[in-house]
């Protein structure tokens, strides 16, 4: 499909409303942009790797924003003490929040090597049921224990790095609700589960994208430019938002939105 000058205005501009919504509440970026591009007409081919370029290019410049604005506090310099106890062998970075950072992405990348090999055993519609009742019950158990202090689980990080990926990697989607949902319900503060959830998406992205490079097939470069500029434009402005709003409020809206998401996976797949 060819991208006039009016149609790649009308692609940015979507993809700016709906990085500034990922960016914001930590999801809904490729759940809602891949089906409006593929509904305009562009073929999964074209509408994959510029969806994934578009989060790529939004979560480096939402992740620089969330750090700049203190929703999180990124160091990825050595931590000394850990360093010390591998003696040198390994690595981990020195703030909690590039820790966890870290680990989602490099679960990110476990996972989604995983899925490669369980995609072709794995039906549409069981598929499908799987990963909207996941997230329907992570929205859930958001709102339920949203008022609730929890200690920090780095084993419940773990499990939700691999699994948020082995979903995005077998159905492109489901990854942002239980990364940015699990980290809550896994005691971290809503704020950097939000900041955190933008850059980690956006790394494993880089993967992704570079595997499409490294393959025959075209890149539509029109396409994933319209939808980058999109998306830079949205990061800074989701950063403020995130900073400004209220936690309880965000905690809320964000428990709010991962239910509608887990709904509305389930009603397209039994009704539609």
């Amino acid at each position: 499909m060819e991208l006039t000058p009016s149609l790649f205005v009308g692609v940015a501009a979507v993809a700016l409303l709906c990085e500034y919504i990922d960016a914001s509440v930590g999801m809904g970026y490729g759940t809602t942009l891949t089906p409006l591009l593929l509904i305009i007409g562009f073929s999964p081919l074209q509408v994959v790797p510029a969806v994934l370029s578009g989060q790529l290019a939004g979560g480096l410049i939402g992740g620089f924003f969330h750090h700049k604005l203190g929703n999180v506090d990124l160091d990825f310099r050595q931590d000394k003490a850990i360093k010390k106890r591998l003696r040198g062998l390994g690595y981990m970075p020195n703030s909690l929040d590039s820790k966890v950072i870290f680990i989602l992405t490099v679960c990110g990348v476990v996972g989604a090597l995983i899925a490669v090999f369980f995609a072709i055993n794995i039906s549409t519609i069981a598929l499908t049921t799987y990963i909207g009742i996941m997230v329907l019950g992570i929205g859930i158990t958001v709102l339920i224990r949203r008022g609730r202090e929890i200690k920090l689980s780095w084993g419940g990080l773990t499990a939700i790095g691999l699994l948020s990926s082995f979903n995005k990697g077998i159905s492109g989607g489901g990854y942002g609700p239980l990364v940015t949902g699990g980290q809550i319900i896994s005691g971290r503060e809503v704020k950097s589960s939000v900041g955190s959830t933008t850059l980690a998406e956006a790394l494993v992205c880089i993967v992704a994208f570079v595997g499409y490079l490294l393959t025959d097939e075209v890149i539509y470069w029109s396409l994933a430019a319209a939808t980058g500029i999109g998306s830079v434009i949205a990061a800074p402005f989701a950063a403020h938002t995130v900073r400004r709003v209220n936690t309880v409020k965000l905690k809320f809206v964000i428990g709010i939105a991962t239910s509608m998401l887990g709904t509305i996976i389930l009603t397209k797949t039994f009704i539609f």
